[in-house]
């Protein structure tokens, strides 16, 4: 754990520091945290996965990563955290709490920023194929199937519908100037297997996109 502990401390003070410059950064500042967040929290996964036992991405943390999630055809992966608070998905998407866990039986719901993280939401489609590796070191397949524009109201986003699935949401749409606003980008994707058998590939690019 030490030299896991020296390993990071470079980046969090980099950390500290675009946090302090925010007002002068904006955007980019916002951005560039956001990445070298994902950093530190990769780091504590594969302690996470090593260890057997979660491990805080820094000393006073009050989250930690529960999963890690891959968008296939992106090329892209993020690190998710437990809980979905504003504070938590300021450093990566957020598992919420009362969904299934990630890669497990039922529902499971992820929350994250139309303009760090999620913003490669904007170029999935119908049929991609999304991973998800869970504590346990699994890797599970989801395909998607849907894309839908809901009001932030909607209660049922997490509801089982007696299939193993990922529900993915953030604001909508991607490319407004204010943050927040009353609806909600969502991607539905179902469960393929529920182990990491089959080995990996890459779907190709569908000719369908969002409706």
């Amino acid at each position: 754990m030490g030299r896991f502990a020296v390993g990071w401390r470079g980046a969090l003070a980099i950390i500290l520091m675009l946090a302090g410059l925010h007002g002068l950064l904006g955007g980019l500042g916002l951005k560039a945290k956001a990445w070298l967040a994902q950093v530190l929290i990769e780091r504590a996964w594969s302690q996470t996965l090593v260890h057997g036992v979660r491990v805080p991405p820094w000393p006073w943390a009050d989250t930690t990563p529960v999963a890690r999630l891959e968008f296939v055809r992106q090329g892209q992966a993020s690190m998710v955290l437990a809980g979905d608070s504003g504070r938590t998905l300021a450093f990566g998407p957020g598992h919420r709490s009362h969904s299934a866990p990630p890669g497990g039986a039922g529902n499971s719901v992820i929350s994250g920023h139309r303009d760090t993280h999620f913003q490669v939401l904007r170029e999935v489609r119908i049929g991609d194929e999304l991973r998800v590796q869970s504590r346990d070191g699994r890797r599970h397949r989801y395909r998607v199937e849907q894309m839908l524009v809901v009001d932030k109201s909607r209660v049922d986003l997490a509801d089982d519908h007696g299939r193993d699935e990922l529900t993915l949401v953030t604001c909508w749409p991607f490319d407004t100037l204010n943050a927040g606003g009353p609806l909600r980008y969502v991607v539905r994707a179902s469960a393929v297997v529920s182990a990491s058998a089959i080995p990996d590939s890459t779907l190709p690019l569908p000719s369908d996109g969002p409706t």
